[in-house]
């Protein structure tokens, strides 16, 4: 007999759900295989995991399109930092600007480098750094860099800023439904290897392959051992000779 595995994806899971639930729902009123309990109980929560598991696909697929346009924006966002850090540095350089007036934009005056960007929470350190230092700068007289201007810098800061935030919450909110799968997925395996258990158990004194037949109804999966003979109506032929030739050995559908 060839054995059962339970299905490992959540649509797989879904899919063993909602056959033992149809065929159920449409058998024979003579074959009530799964107790209406366990049939109420299964329904209730394949809606709640149908709910849970469409979150999810709906969380995956709009973060990987937000995920697309968050990098582009995070790297606009470096460059322009980047770009004006050099800018300033280089007028410094020239003697266009006195380089204490780097401790406005919190940069160290006997250095010439620009600061670790490469993690978005230097991106928002620095950003508003350069934003501040700047404005203050110009308030006490200076003349404003160009090649990015300082609004320029901000309005890139500014909507990186905004998406940083959303792309937060976005992951939290992905976080959260994705905790809610691992026990739900727990809990659909325990329901679905309960009822499989019910239908094979229903079944157990037919022959195999016609076991397997119906069993398969309800969406049991099975699979063959490497090598194993493919049950087939042949089979179970070749079984009930032997059964009837031999009427005092026990027969059990599990040989």
């Amino acid at each position: 007999m060839p054995y059962r595995r339970l299905p490992n994806t959540d649509l797989a899971r879904l899919h063993a759900l909602q056959n033992a639930i149809q065929r159920a729902q449409t058998a024979d009123y003579t074959e009530q295989v799964i107790p209406y309990k366990v049939q109420s109980e299964a329904q209730r929560f394949l809606v709640a995991f149908e709910n849970v598991v469409m979150q999810s696909k709906d969380n995956y697929t709009s973060t990987v399109k937000a995920n697309k346009q968050y990098r582009h924006i995070v790297q606009n966002a470096r460059m322009y930092i980047s770009h004006f850090i050099q800018v300033l540095n280089l007028a410094v350089i020239r003697g266009e600007i006195k380089k204490e007036q780097k401790l406005l934009y919190n940069l160290d005056p006997h250095q010439n480098v620009v600061p670790d960007l490469s993690t978005e929470e230097n991106l928002l350190e620095w950003g508003k750094n350069i934003i501040d230092g700047e404005q203050k700068r110009m308030a006490n007289g200076g003349f404003p860099i160009y090649n990015p201007a300082i609004n320029k810098v901000k309005v890139h800061y500014d909507i990186f800023c905004d998406h940083q935030r959303q792309h937060s919450f976005h992951v939290q909110n992905t976080e959260r439904v994705n905790g809610d799968l691992g026990p739900m997925r727990a809990q659909a395996d325990e329901i679905i290897l309960n009822i499989w258990n019910i239908v094979e158990d229903y079944y157990k004194d037919l022959l195999p392959y016609e076991k397997m037949m119906k069993c398969q109804q309800y969406g049991l999966i099975y699979y063959y051992r490497k090598g194993e003979r493919k049950l087939s109506a042949e089979t179970d032929r070749e079984l009930k000779l032997i059964r009837d030739s031999q009427p005092t050995i026990q027969w059990s559908s599990e040989e």
